[in-house]
């Protein structure tokens, strides 16, 4: 594992998580969230799944202006520098250009980890090697890794990187990565053993990033660049407010990553969820014997299967007869909905913004 004075993380954690509705709201997101029941935040448990590789001061929160305080206080450890606000949402090319220009003001050197914020990990110790892994790559050649989840199933919502020729033991280059792709390509993706799902974990010398985007996206690049000598001064907030705006809409992906030569995959099975969706969240928590996931504190359940049940802490909760639902209690909104047509959600928030303004949003 690569000197951890050198090694820095940058975690995402600007979004908004609609489908986590009426879990996830505009002014406290999933990420802030205890989405797992196990007394922490998403953010918390990602912020301390890095703990082993760097100290605290060498993690940075890259987040919406507006998430600062929620940020500050569930990551009491770090200091206000640590916590990039974003004036405006432009996706995760401009964010991450951004950090890395910070991040090489402070250490020329520097080796980045980026990670979202939202996901979770249930085998520690895997991911743990494969970071340690992919930061050794990083440091020793001119190369963009990302860490690819081996797919398993030929699931339609991410996105996929094809792999072919090994550069070292268990580290490839990237041939092509192709958005959500129709059913019939995702599963001759899988039958082929080249490719593994798009999970957004990046690792790179912070030099050869910054070198990435001059070449690959330079609108981008110039436009960031001009606060060179502002960041980490007390004029960097000033710079990023005026000029990040201005910045492309775009991520990674779409800026740098598909149009680099020298992108790498390391294929891994980490016990890895984007959680993106209550239903993913079921699928990933212990279940009962009638496959329900209970999250609360008092419930009386009869004749109820394969649902999410959340509700507020002290609360009973009494149900008969459901079966793939989703209930979720939260003081002002009772959302009860199919899991089977959970994808609807992010519409059905359209349609209460309509009706009811901003207000349950």
């Amino acid at each position: 594992m690569q000197n951890s004075a050198n090694t820095f993380v940058a975690i995402m954690a600007g979004g908004v998580g609609s489908r986590f509705w009426p879990g996830s709201r505009e002014a406290r997101p999933k990420q802030f969230l205890d989405m797992l029941g196990v007394g922490k935040s998403l953010l918390r448990l990602t912020f301390e799944r890095f703990l082993p590789f760097c100290p605290a001061s060498n993690i940075y929160i890259v987040t919406n202006a507006a998430y600062r305080n929620l940020v500050k206080q569930q990551l009491p450890e770090l200091s206000d520098s640590q916590i990039l606000g974003e004036p405006s949402r432009n996706n995760t090319g401009p964010c991450i250009a951004y950090t890395a220009f910070k991040l090489a003001g402070l250490n020329p050197d520097a080796n980045m980890v980026v990670a979202p914020s939202d996901h979770i990990v249930l085998k520690e110790d895997i991911f743990r090697q494969k970071i340690g892994q992919a930061l050794d790559f990083a440091a020793r050649h001119d190369a963009l890794v990302t860490l690819g989840i081996t797919p398993s199933r030929p699931d339609t919502g991410y996105g996929y990187i094809q792999f072919k020729n090994a550069a070292e033991s268990g580290i490839y280059k990237v041939e092509r990565f192709t958005e959500k792709p129709k059913l019939a390509d995702a599963q001759a993706f899988v039958a082929s053993g080249e490719y593994v799902w798009n999970a957004g974990i990046f690792i790179w010398k912070v030099k050869n990033v910054l070198k990435a985007f001059e070449t690959h996206s330079p609108d981008i690049f110039h436009i960031l660049e001009k606060g060179e000598s502002l960041y980490n001064t007390p004029r960097e907030e000033a710079f990023i407010r005026e000029q990040y705006p201005t910045t492309p809409n775009i991520s990674v992906d779409f800026a740098i990553m598909e149009k680099a030569p020298n992108v790498y995959t390391i294929p891994a099975d980490f016990g890895w969820s984007d959680l993106g969706t209550w239903a993913s969240l079921h699928h990933e928590c212990p279940k009962d014997e009638q496959g329900n996931v209970f999250q609360a504190d008092h419930i009386v359940a009869m004749d109820v299967q394969n649902s999410l049940v959340r509700a507020p802490k002290g609360k009973l909760v009494v149900l008969k007869d459901l079966d793939d639902y989703i209930v979720v209690d939260e003081p002002d909104v009772l959302l009860i909905y199919p899991k089977s047509k959970e994808q609807e959600i992010k519409q059905v928030t359209v349609r209460v913004k309509e009706q009811f303004g901003d207000i349950f949003l």
